[in-house]
C-alpha cells in the first residue's frame, strides 16, 4: 500500500510539472511574439515617422535659405525663443532673454550668429536700443520677439528704425502686445515674417497678456 501511494504521489507531481512547464513555455512564447510584435510595430512607426526638419519646421528649406522658427514670449513667465538653422539663439533654457525685446542677429551669408541682446521697454531706456539698432551692419538678419511688455518706452525713432529692417506692425506696437518679427539690415521691400497680436482683455490668453505667436519660415541666404 506504501508503495502504491509513492508511485501516486510521485506521477502527481510529474503531471503538475508537466502542466506547469507546458504552460510556462506557452507564456514564454507568448511574451516572445509580443516582443517580437512590438519591435515589428516600432520598426514600423519609425519608417512612417515624419522626417525632423532644423528647427523643427514643418518643412525643409530649399537650397541657400536659412531655416528658422521663433516665439514671442508667454506673459511675463516663459521667456521667447529663437532657433536658426537649428541652432537655439535666445531662450529661457539658455538664459539670456529678459523682458522688453528679445534680438538675435545672424550674419546673411553664414547664418552665423553675430550677436543676442534684449532690451527692456518697461522700466529701462530707449537710448542703448536706438544705438544698437543703428549699429547693424548691411546683410544682416534682424529676428525680434517681444516678452512682457515690449512697447512703453519705444518711441518713433526707434519704430523707424525697426521699420526700416522690414516691419509693418512696430508702428503699432502696445502695451503687452504679444510681436515676433523677422527683417533685415538693408532689405528694399517690407518683410514676410512678422505675428502680432494685440493685448486685449476680451480676448486674452492669459490675464493681462495675448496668447504667444508663433512662426516659422526660410530666410533667403543673401547673395554677393
Amino acid at each position: 500500500i506504501g508503495a502504491a501511494k509513492l508511485v501516486v504521489v510521485v506521477a502527481i507531481f510529474l503531471l503538475t510539472f508537466y502542466v506547469i512547464s507546458q504552460v510556462f513555455e506557452i507564456k514564454m512564447d507568448a511574451n516572445l511574439g509580443h516582443i517580437f510584435a512590438r519591435s515589428a510595430l516600432d520598426a514600423a512607426a519609425r519608417a512612417t515617422k515624419p522626417p525632423r526638419y532644423k528647427c523643427g519646421v514643418s518643412k525643409a528649406c530649399p537650397e541657400k535659405h536659412f531655416a528658422f522658427k521663433m516665439a514671442s514670449g508667454a506673459a511675463n513667465v516663459v521667456g521667447p525663443k529663437i532657433c536658426v538653422e537649428d541652432n537655439v539663439l535666445m531662450s529661457g533654457v539658455k538664459n539670456n532673454v529678459g523682458r522688453g525685446i528679445n534680438v538675435a542677429l545672424v550674419n546673411g551669408k553664414t547664418g552665423e550668429t553675430i550677436d543676442t541682446k534684449f532690451f527692456d521697454m518697461w522700466g529701462g531706456d530707449v537710448a542703448p536700443f536706438i544705438e544698437f539698432l543703428k549699429s547693424i551692419q548691411d546683410g544682416t538678419i534682424v529676428l525680434m520677439g517681444t516678452y512682457d511688455d515690449g512697447a512703453t518706452k519705444l518711441n518713433e525713432e526707434a519704430r523707424k528704425l525697426i521699420a526700416e529692417l522690414g516691419s509693418t506692425s512696430i508702428t503699432n506696437l502696445g502695451f503687452r502686445d504679444n510681436w515676433v518679427f523677422c527683417g533685415g539690415k538693408g532689405i528694399k521691400t517690407k518683410s514676410p515674417f512678422e505675428q502680432h497680436i494685440k493685448n486685449n482683455k476680451d480676448t486674452n490668453k492669459y490675464e493681462g497678456w495675448p496668447e504667444v505667436v508663433e512662426m516659422e519660415g526660410c530666410i533667403p541666404q543673401k547673395q554677393d
